[in-house]
């Protein structure tokens, strides 16, 4: 396949993955049945990330373009991608129903963009800009001043009792959750399941062994962790708002975590998932509150300014982060020191502590309009925070609505896209990408899918 990846775009890298291939499957150069590349030999090709390409072909899955075949790799579907005949002059013109290149994703990880976020941004730089380059290396686990700021700003948001000894600097969440796996002795991980699919991806592309933990309303299950294998190294975690399920880890099943991971001497790794969004009530202090030596603690900056600064945290003992640096003085894959100059200012003049009430704000008000217009036509939705809501529903109403949503110009990821092992439905309802009139949109379409018999 001819594909050409750019950054800088403004187009996500597995937005511009799928627009490419699904203009190819379009334009019929991809044969229904024809077998798609392995996601880890495309991301080889292209010289990126294989979450890139696992994501891109999650999207194409879900818009029903393709079918991935557990062990056997991912497959062109038989979709009739023929042109519809040219209306006569004067008919009215609809958009082609199987046109799906400029569908406005539903994602769960595109936030809604603060207006003023750019004027603080600028701000911010143009302070770096006047200040005096460092000479020779950077510090390898990321700028002092900034690992100091942010120690601070866990400590006050998370209650994560640190110093900048605990903090390194990442370029995000999938970033960070790398590092740890590099600074881990060979073995399996275990992944929520549903779960976030990035994480695991990443995982995989450390020839990682995953173990897949199913998660109810408490969050995961932790008497499942006694079946893992004796050698397994690490558990990753969504507990503020489990991804993609919105569920938050109760104190009981925290307190069996910890006690499990020191029993196996095992880390947790605590993805703190756009825990500084929740408006329906004050979020539980983080895990690595409880026990800094046995998690280690993953923070971004991407649900509050913009996921292009690729710019996160790592807070974990100073034995792990010592340990991370020391292998990053290596390769020095540390955030630039004008980025991380940025970021500082930005925490110093209060503009991260201003996003976040404006975000709150926000989505307080869609997340009220989708549990309103969903209630009405008989579904009701728990665990609501953040920038997204899961639906559960049946297997037969995912399909309908995801359907329904791509023929409106809406990319509504199903909730079985996230599964790997259990088997649930539904669908997963991002609002931070779309404005109030496209949410009541989606909306309208969601519940006239819903009530058809």
């Amino acid at each position: 396949m001819a594909l050409s990846l750019r950054r800088g775009t403004g187009l996500a890298l597995p937005v511009q993955l799928a627009a490419q291939i699904r203009d190819l499957l379009r334009r019929g150069a991809l044969a229904p049945g024809s077998r798609l590349p392995s996601s880890r030999t495309l991301a080889a090709e292209l010289g990126v990330a294989r979450a890139v390409v696992e994501q891109g072909y999650d999207q194409l899955q879900a818009e029903g373009w393709t079918q991935a075949l557990r062990g056997a790799g991912t497959f062109v579907t038989d979709v009739d991608v023929r042109r519809p005949p040219v209306a006569p002059l004067g008919s009215p013109v609809r958009a082609p129903r199987d046109d799906r290149s400029r569908l406005i994703p539903l994602d769960t990880g595109t936030p809604w963009q603060d207006p003023r976020g750019d004027a603080g941004w600028r701000r911010a730089w143009r302070e770096v800009a006047l200040q005096r380059m460092p000479t020779g290396y950077p510090d390898a686990a990321g700028l002092r001043e900034l690992r100091e700021e942010l120690a601070g700003y866990v400590g006050r948001r998370r209650g994560i009792a640190c110093t900048a000894d605990h903090v390194l600097v990442t370029a995000g969440t999938t970033h960070a959750w790398s590092l740890v796996l590099d600074n881990l002795p060979a073995g399996p991980v275990a992944v929520e399941d549903p779960g976030y699919r990035a994480a695991a991806a990443v995982a995989t592309d450390a020839d990682r062994k995953l173990v897949d933990v199913p998660v109810d309303s408490e969050g995961i299950d932790v008497g499942s962790l006694t079946e893992a294998p004796a050698d397994l190294r690490a558990v990753y975690v969504t507990p503020a708002h489990q991804h993609p399920l919105g569920v938050t880890m109760s104190v009981r099943r925290r307190m069996a975590l910890l006690a499990e991971a020191t029993r196996r001497r095992v880390l947790v790794v605590e993805d703190d998932y756009d825990s500084e969004l929740r408006y329906d009530m004050a979020p539980l202090p983080a895990l690595a509150a409880l026990d800094l030596d046995r998690v280690a603690y993953l923070g971004t900056s991407s649900k509050i300014v913009q996921p292009g600064l690729r710019l996160g945290w790592l807070v974990a003992s100073t034995a792990v982060v010592a340990g991370i640096a020391a292998r990053r003085t290596r390769g020095h894959d540390h955030p630039s020191w004008p980025l991380q100059a940025a970021l500082l200012s930005m925490l110093r003049e209060g503009h991260l502590d201003r996003l976040v009430r404006s975000a709150r704000r926000v989505y307080a008000e869609r997340s009220r309009l989708v549990v309103e217009r969903l209630g009405a036509c008989g579904h009701h939705v728990d665990d609501v925070a953040g920038m997204y809501v899961a639906v559960p529903l049946s297997a037969r109403q995912e399909t309908a609505v995801v359907a329904a949503a791509g023929e409106a110009g809406f990319a509504l990821p199903p909730l079985s896209a996230f599964c790997r092992t259990v088997a649930r439905h539904g669908v997963v309802l991002g609002f931070g990408a779309v404005d109030d009139r496209q949410l009541q949109r989606v909306l309208d379409v969601v519940e006239g899918a819903l009530k058809q018999p």
